[in-house]
């Protein structure tokens, strides 16, 4: 993890310049971002995004369209202008459908939310369901997108205690017939395997439940999903491990997905049973739902940053939080799933697709945090593609009367995530980061205004550097960085998310070493070095 706040290393180090305000006399005064090159702090494996339930529908769409999404979702190449095609997502989620399709009105599911499912009730499998879906699979490969992980909402239909794959309300337990874990086990390694085998995808992870401490626990008609006890949990697991293990598997599995960071601290409006998730499944104490000592279940805990984003001081103090938890038992962090929920108040809540950077900017500001305070090593996005909610990348509407073609918009969202998952990538390390102040004052890392300016730091394998600068305000800040102890000077190449017209990752010229830049108002700008 690199040195701590008080451990400055005396070795070379990136400082920028910017300004924020003096306590005593309300003045802005010229401050510096100094990036410690000797304060390692997390590795950073992907920033992905969802394929769940969009992609379902938009795969069968034209041709043109669908590889247009596929380049906005994943291409790392740039036009003749030198603006990125894409934004070069390196983490691809897949949906593994539980059947609520096949069901109709019966599944107790909304239509747009029912899913197919490649295992069939007389015990065969069906590859050509889920046709969409596997479209996107083989246009992330294409384009280059190193990882693939696989998730559920629920088991199988057949599987489960009410035949649906909905909870109905029907209370917090695992959705799951006591005499179908095995069965359970089994179907997802012949999905990981079948999917290899028939697309020549591999799955990297496996997450075989999703918001299983769900307070509200899937009371439908909505979408798939189950609540599940940690114990039934680590059951599964452990089953699902071996299975893989048997098969010669590679795929990792990943505990839980947990609908609430508070969840995996605590309990949370979950109750015991499926609450402090940290420590149930990585303290060896916890003997009846440790899982840490399976060959092929990380250390490493996912989770969902909804509900945590406000107020203010609640998006620092919840992942600082959520640090210090993971630390305690020696576990990673990943990020993997938000979109913006009635309690996002600051931009009007979820409902309303909005193409502008007001919900960006805000889902940046998380992304921030996410990556600085709670030391994320991964952070995904919900759904790639949505309606008229804030919940997709990309907004698509299907024309009246034919589901298989429609209307496609990009985003500023998707080209504000941008900024992170095209230039920082995997493998890159995240350097620590403060403020200093003309008059002395020092802003440690995560501390600097919210409202303001916020400032990450990243190193790829190449040794490109790379920095992600927010400037929240509605006003110019000047920006001033020079890379000391470097020997000669570095160039530095911008690109630029904000209002203006044209600027969705789009490139904004060159700075050398020393030279000033500003940060428009309501913008987002990283910078790498080409040399």
């Amino acid at each position: 993890m690199g040195k701590s706040l008080g451990q400055w290393a005396v070795g070379a180090a990136l400082f920028l310049t910017s300004s924020f305000p003096s306590a005593a006399t309300g003045q802005e005064q010229v401050a510096r971002y100094v990036v410690d090159t000797g304060a390692a702090r997390q590795t950073i494996d992907c920033f992905g995004a969802s394929d769940a339930w969009s992609m379902q529908e938009l795969g069968l769409w034209p041709e043109a369209k669908c590889r247009q999404a596929a380049d906005w979702l994943f291409s790392l190449e740039t036009d003749a202008e030198g603006k990125p095609r894409g934004i070069g997502l390196s983490l691809w989620r897949f949906n593994v459908g539980a059947g609520s399709a096949g069901q109709g009105r019966a599944s107790q599911i909304n239509r747009g939310t029912r899913t197919e499912c490649f295992l069939q009730a007389d015990g065969t499998y069906d590859w050509s369901r889920q046709p969409g879906q596997r479209a996107f699979l083989r246009m992330a490969k294409e384009r280059g997108v190193p990882y693939f992980l696989a998730f559920l909402n629920s088991p199988p239909v057949y599987f489960t205690q009410n035949g649906l794959a909905t909870n109905t309300g029907r209370g917090g337990t695992f959705n799951l017939r006591e005499d179908c874990y095995d069965d359970f086990a089994r179907f997802l390694g012949e999905v990981v395997e079948g999917l290899e085998r028939e697309e020549g995808i591999r799955f990297d992870y496996l997450c075989p439940v999703n918001e299983p401490d769900g307070h509200w626990n899937w009371t439908g008609p909505k979408q798939e999903g189950t609540p599940a006890t940690q114990r039934e949990i680590a059951r599964a697991v452990r089953l699902i491990s071996a299975e893989f293990l048997r098969r010669g598997l590679p795929t990792k599995i990943l505990v839980n997905e947990s609908s609430d960071y508070r969840c995996m601290m605590g309990e949370h409006m979950a109750g015991w049973q499926r609450g402090y998730a940290i420590r149930s499944f990585f303290c060896p104490d916890s003997a009846e739902t440790y899982v840490g000592n399976l060959p092929n279940v990380p250390h490493l805990m996912a989770g969902h940053s909804y509900w945590t984003n406000t107020p203010l001081e609640a998006l620092r103090g919840y992942r600082c939080a959520l640090r210090d938890s993971m630390g305690k038992y020696g576990v990673d962090f990943w990020q993997t799933e938000t979109c913006i929920m009635g309690n996002d108040e600051e931009i009007g809540g979820g409902g309303g697709f909005d193409s502008t950077m007001k919900t960006a900017l805000y889902v940046a500001r998380i992304v921030h945090h996410d990556l600085v305070c709670a030391d994320a090593r991964s952070w995904q996005w919900w759904r790639a593609a949505g309606g008229d909610y804030k919940d997709g990348l990309l907004y698509m509407r299907a024309e009246p009367g034919d589901a298989k073609d429609g209307y496609l918009q990009d985003s500023k969202l998707l080209w504000a995530l941008g900024n992170y998952s095209r230039f920082v990538r995997p493998g890159a390390v995240r350097y620590a980061v403060r403020a200093e102040g003309a008059d002395g004052r020092v802003v440690p890392e995560g501390e600097t205004d919210p409202r303001g300016v916020m400032c990450s730091a990243y190193r790829n394998r190449s040794g490109q550097w790379v920095l992600v600068v927010l400037n929240y305000s509605e006003a110019e800040k000047p920006f001033r960085f020079s890379l000391s102890g470097a020997s000669g000077r570095k160039t530095w190449r911008l690109y630029r998310t904000s209002d203006r017209l044209g600027e969705s990752l789009a490139p904004a010229g060159t700075l050398e070493s020393g030279e000033a830049a500003v940060l428009p108002p309501r913008s987002i700008t990283t910078f790498v070095t080409e040399n």
